[in-house]
């Protein structure tokens, strides 16, 4: 919960340890990283990366700064456009359409899986990434670095 954010909903983060897909998941990340390399051309780790990062850059009188804070990231990120987003990257990369096909399958059967319990209640997430999920964060890289790419 973010409670320095009022009047901001709550947004669950469940543990995925125990979920059906996790070990699938947990595969899927490391797959996608091993098929997709994703530059990280606009990311900085922590304050230290974007010190080095900035002292690193060419600076003049007419430079600008924007810096995107992202509300309720992972429950934005558009399922169905970041699976063709990631099939046509793979296809760019010459992976073989079988491995494409499994790759396809198992984010379908990963991101169906955006439900959790809460007082003996089943709450379906039905828009979004699962927080907690060990691929929403490649997935929704997946997703902004494209977008950063085309939009910007």
């Amino acid at each position: 919960m973010k409670i320095h954010k009022p009047d901001l909903p709550i947004r669950p983060i469940v543990n995925w340890c125990n979920a059906p897909a996790y070990k699938l998941a947990k595969l899927f990340t490391h797959k996608i990283q091993q098929l997709v390399p994703l530059p990280f051309a606009f990311n900085v780790k922590n304050t230290k990366h974007l010190i080095l990062e900035l002292k690193q850059t060419p600076l003049t009188s007419t430079s600008q700064f924007a810096s995107l804070d992202i509300s309720n990231m992972y429950s934005n990120i558009p399922i169905k456009e970041t699976k063709l987003i990631l099939e046509d990257i793979l296809s760019h990369n010459t992976t073989d359409p079988q491995t494409i096909n499994e790759i396809s399958n198992w984010y379908d059967t990963i991101t169906q899986q955006n439900y959790f319990t809460n007082n003996g209640n089943t709450i379906l997430q039905k828009d979004g990434l699962a927080m907690g999920a060990p691929s929403s964060s490649i997935i929704s890289e997946i997703f902004l670095q494209s977008l950063e790419l085309f939009k910007f």
